[in-house]
């Protein structure tokens, strides 16, 4: 897999503390449901244990642009724990 970073997405991803090789790691590591309009989401265990949420596109390369990442909320980490039972 390869990634495609730029200002604008490494300002999204970092906005919310989470480092471009740890949202690539949650890509990684998948599986990836479908997000609407060509974005995929992919929830799971970030570096050091984190919960995460990564929303990215395939652009037409193959490359991946990540959109936006951001810490798991509580209720979204008792849902994900809940489903994975």
């Amino acid at each position: 897999m390869e990634f495609r970073w730029n200002d604008w997405n490494l300002d999204h991803a970092t906005r919310h503390g989470v480092a471009p090789l740890e949202a690539e790691a949650i890509v990684r590591r998948g599986p990836a449901r479908h997000a609407g309009d060509n974005k995929y989401r992919v929830r799971g265990r970030g570096v050091g244990g984190r919960w995460l949420q990564v929303i990215y596109v395939i652009e037409q390369n193959r490359q991946i642009y990540v959109l936006h990442a951001r810490p798991l909320t509580d209720r979204e980490k008792r849902q994900l724990r809940r489903s994975e039972s």
